[in-house]
């Protein structure tokens, strides 16, 4: 691993209303123009933030991927608590996912490229489970100083991972949401 994992003892941290002003899930759901036809996956979905509101946008499955069964299981209660009933939960390494082949048309992982290794396997397992012309957003921290984050030496610089995905496919759009937190689109 890169970097140190979140811990899902912090997990309240995830649902902080000031999370919403720097990136909230409405801008997610438009950057990746999710449709109500679309099978979505949240690779490291903890518990929830953007799941919850992506299966409220489609009427197919969100597959919630977390290595934590204690994150996977604070999704579950938050999902019942909301009656959403389409997300199908999975306790797995991003690398190494029981989804299949070629099932997913929109997916997101952030926050969490910069704690896995090796990043070679993470995106061979994205490759391996995106349909064509899906598209998979990654979102991580900028390498600034912010009040929320991790600390500047876990962090991954926009123009490092930019850089790194153009290595993996000439379809990358790179997204600022905020000065601490950007996005790269890849459109397969």
């Amino acid at each position: 691993m890169a970097g140190h994992r979140f811990h899902y003892e912090k997990a309240e941290k995830l649902l902080d209303p000031k999370r919403k002003e720097w990136i909230s899930p409405e801008q997610v759901i438009s950057v990746l123009s999710v449709q109500r036809d679309d099978v979505i996956a949240d690779l490291g979905a903890g518990n929830g933030y953007f799941t919850i509101p992506l299966a409220k946008e489609t009427n197919e499955k969100v597959h919630a991927v977390d290595v934590q069964p204690e994150m996977i299981q604070l999704l579950k209660q938050r999902a019942e608590q909301m009656a959403i009933t389409n997300i199908e939960y999975q306790v797995a390494d991003v690398s190494s996912t029981a989804l299949p082949s070629h099932s997913i048309d929109k997916g997101l992982m952030a926050f969490v490229f910069h704690e896995v290794e090796p990043k070679d396997a993470v995106m061979d397992e994205i490759r391996r489970i995106m349909k064509p012309n899906g598209q998979f957003l990654f979102i991580e921290w900028e390498v600034i100083n912010s009040e929320m984050g991790p600390p500047v030496h876990e962090r991954i610089a926009s123009s490092n991972l930019l850089a790194y995905l153009k290595t993996k496919t000439s379809q990358v759009e790179f997204i600022r949401f905020h000065p601490a937190i950007y996005g790269v689109l890849i459109h397969y």
